[in-house]
């Protein structure tokens, strides 16, 4: 009867300590040594080099349904620190059904930009395509309609291409506005959003950085990413046939093309 307790009692406390020894190994050690890997790299990062002429860059902004969102998102382009002679802008439209071309209008009497407003087939993809080949810039940057930029990032995107010839493309990280959570009035809703933020703090400062870090990266954000035109134009470019476009052309690019493709 001893033996029989004693056995059963092991092979509950193995089942256990097995099941706390799950997190332990596939998420704790991996998260710090991914923080120590991460710290070392900010402390042995490689100042950026600005060139002696900057390169003429293209944004595309896919338009729908953006008439809430638009003006500001290109007022971040106008405010940015790269200069906006030397930036082409393209917005997308792709059937829209608001009046999202009356807050280009806006814009464009407000700010001086070079901008055209671009009429596409319904589809996040097809307004990319469509865009691409009208861009002249030597890097063009896809940005979305509701995303409002740092004021350096366009310029800290240049920058890291011009320092890495062998760099393809470039994601930038993605944060919810710290702004807009501490306006929210309702508590439940606040906490709510509070969690997503850290939730892309730690996909985008942490996971992703690693996968970076490999050229493992698996998929580049649609929301704030650039290429070499030259790059792009190597691609199948956006697959119309499926929903995660982004993670289609990551792949072209870093396991068809075997080219760069990292996280900034």
């Amino acid at each position: 009867m001893l033996t029989y307790f004693w056995n059963l009692t092991v092979v509950q406390m193995g089942f256990w300590i097995t099941w706390a020894m799950v997190p332990l190994v596939v998420e704790i050690i991996p998260a710090v040594v991914s923080a120590i890997i991460l710290i070392r790299k900010q402390h042995h990062r490689v100042p950026l080099v600005p060139p002696a002429k900057l390169p003429f860059i293209s944004v595309i902004v896919p338009v729908y349904n953006s008439e809430d969102t638009l003006f500001a998102c290109i007022q971040s382009i106008n405010d940015s620190t790269y200069p906006s002679e030397l930036i082409q802008i393209i917005l997308a439209d792709n059937q829209s059904t608001d009046d999202s071309f009356q807050a280009y209008a806006h814009a464009q009497n407000r700010f001086n930009l070079n901008m055209q407003y671009l009429r596409t087939d319904q589809g996040k993809a097809k307004a990319l395509n469509s865009a691409i080949y009208r861009a002249i810039g030597t890097y063009i940057i896809n940005i979305d309609s509701d995303g409002i930029l740092e004021k350096n990032a366009l310029m800290n995107m240049v920058l890291h291409f011009e320092n890495d010839c062998q760099l393809a493309a470039l994601t930038g990280t993605i944060l919810p506005q710290k702004a807009m959570i501490k306006a929210t009035k309702h508590w439940p809703l606040r906490v709510l959003r509070k969690t997503e933020y850290f939730e892309y703090a730690q996909a985008f400062l942490s996971g992703r950085t690693i996968e970076s870090e490999n050229n493992q990266l698996f998929t580049m954000s649609g929301a704030f990413s650039a290429f070499r035109k030259s790059t792009l134009l190597e691609t199948f470019m956006y697959s119309t046939t499926t929903v995660g476009e982004d993670t289609d052309m990551t792949f072209q690019i870093r396991e068809r093309l075997k080219q760069k493709v990292l996280l900034w």
